[in-house]
């Protein structure tokens, strides 16, 4: 364990965390809502420090991204636990496990830098459950990360406090945001938490530099209504420009929601030709493998740039530049593309 950050002491050894906006008062001996912070005499402990559930190499297309250096493989790690209650959490079994439940091995930060200079990779993500939570170790790992010139990814709701993600920016390269719904009253009654200030925060990493790409789990009778994917595609390409990524993803039976069948893939279809009429330039379709909606498309001569089945690229019609073959449109891609890895590599 380690002492947490952002915190304050209350009376009769209470605390107030400060990491998110949930500022969970904790009782001594008690967690907060996330289940990772635990108030032991009066004073608040990161319970997940060095604690990882998961530990793999993945490509940098899983995370999603597909426009920051395409191709290229990437450590993947997480711990346990969340600050969010989506009833159709993907990976439950680890973001709703405690300390007690978890399945778990220590790492000290060291040794995760070791890995990836070992293997060749050149970024880590921190991914899986909800990594924000996962607060000093992420920190302690992307610092010795970045001055080994290994590069970061948030794959994160984005629900933290301001001071907190202005400590750790700095380090991070990238981050692919979870967009859970795009009405506030989704946020607040089903998912407990503020749209608010996760779009503040996508804003705020957009603007300080880091590579961002957002998701949008379509979840039936939760958030597939057209007119609120229309009003989320619009304030992406107020806020975060035209040439920002969005990835509409299909929702499968999961966790509290098994009842529900998974997302029709033509509402997909219909999500991805919204966006791209409020002036998206990429948009992509996620777990419909083999759909074209998977791959790049030149936003000028709609030629086929980046052909992809899976996470996989099988076709590459980009310049060294990362223009279009075709007419020369400049593509806005990070980075050159990875010419080789070797995959499924687990610890």
């Amino acid at each position: 364990m380690k002492e947490a950050r952002f915190y304050d002491k209350l009376d009769s050894n209470r605390v107030r965390c400060n990491l998110c906006p949930w500022h969970c008062v904790i009782e001594e001996g008690m967690t907060g809502l996330c289940g990772t912070r635990k108030n032991r005499e009066g004073v608040l402990y990161a319970v997940n420090y060095g604690k990882v559930t998961a530990l793999a190499i993945d490509p940098i297309e899983k995370k999603p991204l597909f426009h920051w250096y395409p191709g290229s493989p990437i450590l993947s790690i997480s711990t346990f636990g969340c600050n969010f209650q989506c009833p159709w959490c993907q990976n439950w079994h680890i973001a709703r496990a405690t300390l007690e439940s978890a399945i778990y091995e220590e790492r000290e930060p060291e040794e995760i830098v070791e890995l990836a200079k070992r293997y060749n990779v050149p970024s880590i993500a921190y991914t899986y459950n909800e990594p924000l939570i996962w607060y000093e170790y992420v920190y302690d790992v992307a610092r010795l990360a970045k001055k080994e010139g290994i590069r970061n990814v948030l794959v994160t709701n984005g629900y933290i406090e301001k001071e907190p993600l202005e400590d750790i920016i700095p380090y991070i390269d990238a981050a692919n945001v979870d967009v859970k719904a795009f009405k506030k009253e989704t946020y607040l009654k089903v998912i407990k938490g503020k749209l608010e200030t996760v779009l503040e925060n996508i804003k705020y990493m957009h603007g300080k530099g880091v590579h961002i790409e957002t998701t949008y789990l379509i979840v039936p009778g939760i958030n597939d209504d057209y007119e609120e994917i229309r009003d989320f595609a619009k304030w992406q390409v107020e806020n975060l420009g035209p040439d920002t990524p969005i990835h509409f993803s299909r929702f499968f039976p999961h966790y509290k929601m098994t009842n529900i069948p998974p997302t029709d893939v033509n509402i997909l279809i219909k999500a991805r030709e919204i966006a791209m009429k409020e002036g998206v330039k990429y948009v992509y379709i996620g777990n419909v493998p083999g759909h074209e909606g998977e791959h790049t498309y030149c936003p000028k001569c709609k030629h086929l740039l980046i052909k992809r089945v899976g996470f996989e690229i099988i076709e590459w019609n980009l310049t060294e530049d990362m223009e279009c073959e075709f007419c020369g449109e400049k593509i806005a891609i990070v980075g050159k593309r990875w010419s080789s890895w070797s995959r499924f590599l687990w610890f």
